[in-house]
C-alpha cells in the first residue's frame, strides 16, 4: 500500500537541462490519469504531451496515476523514454514497451569492412546531444550505456537509448551501443537489439567466451523479433589480460569487425599514468594492431582526452596511423574533421599507389605474375596496400564532399 503514495521519477531538471524533461509519477487506486505539466511551450504542444502520458499508460497497462511533467524541451521520443522509465520505477513488473512513430529507414545488413576512422561516444543518458550528432560525420556514432552512465540511471538510459535508435536520423554514421558488462549487458541487449543497431561494443573484454555468449544472445534476440542476422561485435580491450587475449577475442566470431583499445583502464590496470608519449601503452597498442590484422578486422585506437590540444590530437592519430591503427576514439565532435584529415592519404602516397596499381593492371594484362615499377619489383602485398591506400581516398572525398 505504501507504493501508493509514493513518487517515483525520471529524467533531469537543472539549470543546465535541455533537451530533456522530469517526470513524476504517483500510482493511484483511483482516479484516473492526471497530469500536472510544466512547458514554455504548453499552449503549442501540452495536448500532445498529454495524450502520449495517456498513450504510454495505456500501453503499458497503468490506469490509475499523477504525473507532473516539467519539460525543458525534450522531443517526443525522450518524453515517452522518461515517462516508460517513471512507471516502471514505481512498477517495476510492468510488462509490455512504449514506442513513439518509428523513423522511416531503408535497412541494410551492417558492412563488416566499413571505415571506421572516427568513433563519437555520446553518453546514452543525455538527450541534448544525440539528434544532431549524425551531421558530425563521424564513422560509428556510439550510444553510451556505460562508463559514461550512473550507476542509478542505468535503467532511464536503456530505456532513451532505445528509443533513440528507433526514432533519430543519424545522417548515414554507423549506428553503434556499448553495452554494460554481465546481466545488466544482457538487458541492454534485450531493449536495444530489437530496434537494429549495426554494432555492439563490448567493453572490457578479456576473453573468447565473453564474445560467443553475447553473440549467442545476440542471435536469439535476431531471430525472435524477425531481424537479420546482421549486427556486429566490436571487442573493447581495456585490461592485461584482454591485450593477453587479443586474437582469440578477436577471432572468437564473424561478427566481430573491429578492435579497439581503451587506455584509460588499461593504464589504470597497470598501475601506471597515461602519459601524452605513450611509453607505457606502445606494447599494448601494437599488440592490438596485430591481433586485429592477424584476424582480418580492424585495429582502432583510444580517445584523446585533450579536447583543446588538436595539434596533439593530430601527432596522436598520425603515430596511430603509422602503428597501423584504421581508426581513433572521439570525446568531442571537434576532433572528427582533425582525425579524418590525418588518417587521409597524403598526395605522395596516393600518387605512388596510383603507379603501382596501374602497373599491377598492366602486368594482368600481359599475363605476367611480375609487377614491375621502373627498376623496382612490386610484391602482391604492396599492390593490395596501394589498393586500400585509394580507397581511402576516395572515402577521404566522400567525406569532405559531404560537409
Amino acid at each position: 500500500m505504501a507504493r501508493l503514495t509514493k513518487e517515483f521519477s525520471a529524467g533531469r531538471m537543472d539549470a543546465a537541462t535541455r533537451s530533456d524533461c522530469f517526470v513524476t509519477v504517483q500510482v493511484k487506486a483511483l482516479g484516473g490519469i492526471t497530469v500536472e505539466l510544466e512547458s514554455k511551450v504548453v499552449s503549442l504542444y501540452g495536448d500532445s504531451i498529454r495524450r502520449l502520458v495517456h498513450e504510454v499508460c495505456s500501453t503499458l497497462g497503468l490506469r490509475h496515476a499523477a504525473f507532473r511533467i516539467v519539460d525543458q524541451g525534450a522531443l517526443p521520443f525522450v518524453l515517452a523514454a522518461r515517462i516508460e522509465a517513471a512507471i516502471r520505477r514505481a512498477l517495476p513488473e510492468t510488462g509490455g514497451r512504449f514506442f513513439t512513430e518509428a523513423l522511416p529507414r531503408k535497412k541494410s545488413p551492417p558492412v563488416k569492412a566499413r571505415p571506421r576512422r572516427t568513433r563519437l561516444y555520446l553518453p546514452g543518458n543525455e538527450p541534448k546531444f544525440i539528434p544532431n550528432a549524425g551531421l558530425h560525420k563521424p564513422d560509428l556514432l556510439i550510444l553510451d550505456l556505460e562508463d559514461s552512465v550512473a550507476p542509478t540511471e542505468k535503467d532511464t538510459a536503456r530505456i532513451l537509448v532505445r528509443n533513440a535508435l528507433r526514432s533519430v536520423d543519424f545522417y548515414g554514421a554507423e549506428r553503434g551501443v556499448r553495452i554494460n558488462q554481465g546481466r545488466p549487458g544482457i538487458e541492454d541487449l534485450r531493449a536495444v537489439i530489437p530496434q537494429g543497431p549495426d554494432i555492439v561494443l563490448i567493453p572490457k573484454c578479456e576473453d573468447p567466451d565473453t564474445v560467443t555468449a553475447l553473440e549467442n544472445e545476440i542471435r536469439q534476440l535476431e531471430r525472435q523479433n524477425n531481424l537479420g542476422s546482421g549486427t556486429l561485435l566490436l571487442p573493447i580491450i581495456e585490461s592485461a589480460l584482454g591485450v593477453e587475449n587479443a586474437y582469440a577475442i578477436a577471432s572468437a566470431s564473424s561478427r566481430v569487425s573491429a578492435l579497439a583499445i581503451g587506455l584509460e583502464d588499461y593504464t589504470a590496470d597497470l598501475g601506471v599514468e597515461r602519459t601524452v608519449e605513450g611509453k607505457e601503452s606502445l606494447f599494448a597498442r601494437m599488440a592490438i594492431v596485430n591481433a586485429a590484422k592477424a584476424a582480418g578486422v580492424q585495429a582502432l585506437d583510444s580517445v584523446f582526452s585533450d579536447l583543446d590540444d588538436l595539434d596533439a590530437l593530430r601527432q596522436s592519430t598520425l603515430e596511430a596511423k603509422s602503428l597501423g591503427f584504421d581508426g581513433k576514439g572521439c570525446i568531442h565532435p571537434r576532433q572528427i574533421g582533425v582525425i579524418h584529415a590525418a588518417f587521409a592519404p597524403t598526395a605522395q602516397e596516393i600518387e605512388k599507389a596510383k603507379a603501382i596499381v596501374l602497373a599491377a593492371a598492366e602486368a594482368r594484362k600481359s599475363g605476367s605474375g611480375v609487377v614491375a615499377l621502373g627498376s623496382k619489383m612490386v610484391d602482391a602485398p604492396v599492390v593490395i596496400r596501394a589498393e586500400r591506400i585509394l580507397r581511402l581516398a576516395g572515402q577521404a572525398e566522400n567525406a569532405e564532399g559531404a560537409l
